[in-house]
């Protein structure tokens, strides 16, 4: 064990969290703690450590969305709570829980709207009544979430990704003479894509239908993208509508080729249909169109205008500085 280190390390998943553990583990060269997670024929479910893990230094992972099995949030979140729970009472020192995508991020306020709960603090205080003592998770939605724990239990680490990303997107010829915010909400993370580009910004200002989940019914362009290739930034790609929206206002200012990039290529229901016929519209009017999601969600036989952009490796990094009580913010590098 390292001497600057403030316990051993051990690795921990849930079933749904097990593809993106395993590939950490990997990466860091060490052995997953052997795990049960058993659910029961009524739904019920629970999880047995089958290692000591006594004052160890715990990072439990898991996936909250996903399509690997048939498990909704809720359901990976419970376990999830159970692994936590398993892991204090079995005496380990630290307790950090890795949920790439945050649970309930998109809820972390009202709305305007005063009889519905906020279960972004809902599931931070879930998370501190279980034993987790840190919560690491990437590009969450709101930073203002970190505020929803309380800094004498738990805290939460969040990992920025943008100069990463840049990097591979260039390499990889994804990037654009544009960068584009999708909303207003998002343009501070869109600016700094553009500075790492040296690419001018323009953000598109979206109304929506609040009484409708994934509903935007008007958008509005500020900037100029007329005869220029765009990189359409954004943390969270869910159905895919608002994407589709952007592309179109964008189509419609003149752009040209556009590449989407999302941190958390969440993809469910009509996503994967509704950007499919935007490639074929760019194949048949001759101009072109890539997605770029990341590991934070893992999708498996994907199309190939969908590029994955994997930060395992990234978050074994963080796991070793979280350790030995490095610095964080030397990885990600934008919070410096």
């Amino acid at each position: 064990m390292n001497p600057d280190s403030r316990a051993p390390i051990a690795l921990m998943t849930c079933e749904s969290g097990r593809e993106f553990a395993q590939s950490v583990a990997d990466h860091m060269g060490l052995p997953l703690v052997p795990t049960t997670e058993t659910w029961f024929a009524c739904g019920e479910g629970k999880m047995e450590i089958r290692a000591n893990v006594r004052g160890h230094d715990i990072y439990i992972f898991q996936s909250t969305v996903g399509v690997q099995d048939s498990f909704s949030v809720y359901d990976r979140f419970v376990m999830l709570l159970h692994c936590v729970e398993a892991a204090a009472l079995s005496d380990a020192q630290y307790i950090t829980v890795i949920t790439p995508y945050y649970p309930g991020a998109r809820q972390d306020k009202r709305k305007g709207r005063t009889r519905e709960g906020i279960s972004a603090g809902l599931f931070a205080r879930m998370l501190q009544a279980a034993g987790a003592n840190r919560v690491l998770s990437v590009e969450i939605h709101n930073d203002a979430i970190a505020g929803m724990f309380n800094p004498a239990v738990a805290h939460l680490e969040n990992v920025f990704l943008t100069r990463h990303l840049v990097e591979w997107l260039s390499e990889e010829n994804l990037v654009g003479d544009v960068v584009v915010s999708p909303d207003v909400g998002y343009l501070e993370r869109a600016r700094a894509y553009a500075e790492e580009l040296s690419a001018d910004l323009a953000v598109l200002s979206k109304e929506r239908d609040y009484s409708k989940p994934n509903k935007v019914f008007r958008s509005t362009l500020i900037g100029d993208v007329n005869n220029k290739n765009v990189l359409l930034v954004d943390d969270i790609v869910d159905s895919a509508g608002s994407v589709v929206a952007a592309i179109d206002e964008l189509k419609s200012h003149g752009a040209l080729n556009i590449v989407v990039a999302c941190s958390h290529p969440i993809m469910s229901g009509p996503a994967w249909k509704r950007l499919s016929k935007v490639y074929e519209s760019a194949k048949h009017e001759n101009w072109s169109f890539d997605f770029v999601g990341t590991s934070t969600v893992e999708h498996q036989n994907t199309p190939n205008w969908y590029h994955c952009f994997h930060i395992e490796k990234l978050i074994g990094t963080i796991i070793q500085k979280i350790n030995s009580r490095g610095s964080v913010a030397k990885v990600h590098k934008d919070r410096e």
